[in-house]
């Protein structure tokens, strides 16, 4: 006689098919987000060049490389642990985090928004304007920030599409405004007033209002993982921001607009990464906990695919005729045409170390990561500012490429040191309060 299947034995299969729809879903809600914000940014970044031409769009360059790393402040302390740590909880352990979390990037987007703005006065000329613009633009540009990762903690990536909806909207008529003024000023305070009008838009969506107040005991409650964060963070959007003035120093500001222009070509890609953790930490986080032998597939899949996407945008970059670059970076095209191969190569091997990178993120493993964080962000200034020392332009793309994709497999070292470690000691990472 035939045995009886199981309970679990029947059940098992729907309950994998019901969750692998889960994932999609959430991932597909997570792509057709980063596509909006990746179109968002190219758009400004091409407007922005062809509006201003290179030596202007230069001094954009540093501003908005600056955010870059004020932006990682805020995700190392405000909404990477949130994340890692609620994602997946109680509808109300959710709410009370994120009104903690969004209260602190509104407060490191205020605290280091006056540094910028004191130190744009103290520079004077375009470029400390720039700054102070920044400064004041940088509180609404974090807040919508931190809507996002707390969207995508709760599960809810329709409504993270839905607010970068709102400031691509937004923008239209802000950037049209700022190319009517022309100046580098203009463009980063349209660009930083449509995110504001996201941001207050998030707060209607989520009905919560961020409360600064609780930064304080959220630092506080979280600071095994934010200091880390903090650090890890910071050295990698600091070494962007290194190697940009030191570019600017070595060949010259408008050698920081051709990289730019080269990467504004790999757009869709380095937007995807710079926000990759929205979606992959959040979905690592929920796969640990739900079969953690799934784990290093998982990573290897998120980072295999996009190593393998960036190859193919970079390949058919190559295809593009002149004039039609011309269109769309004007004189920028010419110099940035020559960087499309390093900079490809850059952003595959970034993309194949995200895997890894939001691996170790939920694991929790924040000592692995910051380890593997320094040793690429060191990697990639010295092979930036070697490079440019020895051959300028070129030179610094390739030499950063190189160093990304020795990075890369920094990340992946660990990340098999860390599951091993997780096998022997599984202890979850979890926080409903």
């Amino acid at each position: 006689m035939t045995p009886m299947p199981t309970e679990e034995e029947t059940t098992a299969p729907a309950d994998r098919r019901t969750g692998k729809r889960a994932i999609a879903g959430r991932l597909s809600w997570g792509l057709a987000d980063q596509a909006a914000s990746s179109m968002s940014n190219f758009a400004v970044g091409i407007y922005v060049a062809r509006s201003l031409g290179l030596t202007a769009f230069g001094v954009f360059s540093l501003a908005w490389v600056t955010y870059g790393v004020v932006l990682n402040v805020s995700r190392g302390l405000a909404t990477d642990p949130l994340v890692v740590r609620f994602s997946g909880v109680p509808a109300a352990s959710w709410r009370a985090a994120a009104a903690k979390s969004a209260g602190t990037a509104l407060g490191v987007g205020a605290a280091l928004g006056a540094v910028s703005l004191l130190v744009g006065l103290a520079l004077g000329g375009r470029v400390g304007t720039a700054f102070v613009c920044l400064g004041v633009v940088l509180p609404g540009l974090l807040l919508q920030d931190a809507w996002r990762f707390a969207f995508f903690a709760a599960g809810a990536g329709r409504k993270a599409f839905v607010n970068d909806m709102v400031w691509c909207v937004a923008l239209v008529p802000a950037m049209v405004v700022a190319a009517r003024v022309g100046s580098v000023a203009a463009f980063l305070l349209a660009w930083g007033a449509s995110a504001a009008v996201a941001a207050v838009y998030g707060c209607l969506q989520s009905g919560i209002r961020p409360r600064p107040t609780g930064a304080r005991a959220w630092l506080r409650e979280h600071r095994d993982l934010g200091s880390r964060y903090l650090v890890e963070n910071v050295a990698n959007s600091g070494a962007s921001q290194l190697r940009a003035y030191g570019l600017g120093v070595i060949v010259g500001v408008g050698a920081v607009g051709v990289v730019r222009g080269a990467e504004l070509l790999l757009g869709p890609f380095l937007a995807v990464l710079m926000g990759l953790s929205l979606v992959t930490v959040a979905e690592a986080a929920r796969v640990l906990r739900r079969a953690p032998h799934r784990l290093g597939a998982f990573c290897l899949l998120l980072g295999g695919g996009q190593a393998v996407a960036a190859l193919l945008w970079g390949g058919a970059l190559l295809l593009v005729p002149d004039p039609v670059g011309e269109l769309v970076l004007g004189g920028v095209w010419g110099a940035a045409s020559e960087l499309v191969v390093p900079v490809t190569v850059g952003v595959a091997g970034a993309g194949l170390g995200t895997g890894a990178a939001a691996g170790l993120r939920a694991l929790g493993a924040a000592r692995r990561s910051l380890r593997s964080q320094l040793i690429a962000s060191a990697c990639y200034v010295v092979g930036g500012l070697g490079g440019a020392a020895v051959a300028g332009t070129v030179g610094s793309a390739w030499g950063v490429a190189a160093a990304t994709v020795c990075g890369s497999a920094v990340w992946w070292l660990q990340l098999r040191s860390a599951l091993r470690e997780h096998r022997q000691n599984p202890i979850p990472e979890v926080r409903t309060s």
